[in-house]
């Protein structure tokens, strides 16, 4: 059994594969203050609540963006497996042909979501990434990872309001009836849920444009649900897309 771990900003998403079939999910707050004992823990927890014994974890896959996390989850990775795990980093064999600036600058998660979205789709590719940021990676119709971009998540932005203003209250990430909000939360959530549609489906827009050509459009992380559903665009929604992509470039470096 195979454990891959996509530890982001908010979550930690923990994918359990039998060959290359996902068999299991599980998703973790992120703590960057457990250690590496605690988070063993709570990973073998998380198997068995699933059915899975973690003794059947042979080896691990982590794509880290918590710096802070990285090595205690290596070292909890590999009480689990017995092995030093495979951590993403400058050196590991992706298949991608990175054509950023600075292609160390690229974040793990980037990397994990683009490889499995150039073994899965159409090419060219919006990757669009909605969790603690709105993410959106391009890869080119050769299958090169072109660029993105990064803008505040949908979380945040509520937060932050209901943090920064006397007035504003937290709200929940639905969308309201109507655009035009009549209340202030329905006001609230226009602008965040309606508002993240409406900048998805023109920025969507303009890459195709710089492009050249249509592109095929997936949409994972743990906002994307709620809010492709108000894109105008056509897009595939693929919640397990980084776990499969750390699935893929195992298989690359450890086959």
């Amino acid at each position: 059994m195979l454990l891959a771990i996509d530890a982001g900003n908010t979550n930690l998403t923990l994918g359990l594969f039998a060959e290359k079939n996902l068999v299991a999910q599980a998703r973790l707050a992120t703590d960057r203050q457990l250690t590496a004992d605690q988070l063993a823990m709570q990973i073998a927890q998380a198997m068995r609540l699933h059915g899975i014994d973690p003794a059947t974890c042979a080896d691990a896959v982590i794509a880290s963006v918590v710096a802070e996390l990285t090595d205690a989850l290596a070292q909890a990775a590999q009480m689990l497996s017995g092995r030093p795990p495979l951590v993403i980093a400058p050196g590991v064999k992706t298949g991608l042909d990175i054509r950023i600036d600075n292609p160390a600058q690229l974040g793990a998660d980037f990397i994990a979501t683009a490889v499995a979205a150039k073994a899965r789709f159409p090419l060219p590719c919006l990757v669009i990434d909605l969790g603690t940021a709105s993410k959106i990676s391009v890869l080119g119709a050769c299958g090169g990872l072109l660029g993105g971009s990064i803008a505040a998540g949908v979380a945040i932005s509520v937060e932050a309001m209901a943090m920064r203003t006397s007035a504003l209250p937290r709200i929940a990430l639905h969308a309201p009836p109507r655009c035009i909000g009549t209340n202030t939360v329905d006001c609230m959530q226009s602008g965040t849920v309606l508002g993240t549609a409406a900048m998805i489906d023109g920025m969507v827009a303009r890459m195709e444009v710089e492009l050249g050509q249509p592109a095929t459009v997936v949409a994972t992380g743990g906002l994307s649900q709620e809010i492709i559903r108000h894109c105008t665009r056509n897009i595939e929604h693929c919640p397990d897309l980084a776990l499969q992509g750390l699935c893929e470039i195992y298989a690359k470096n450890r086959a």
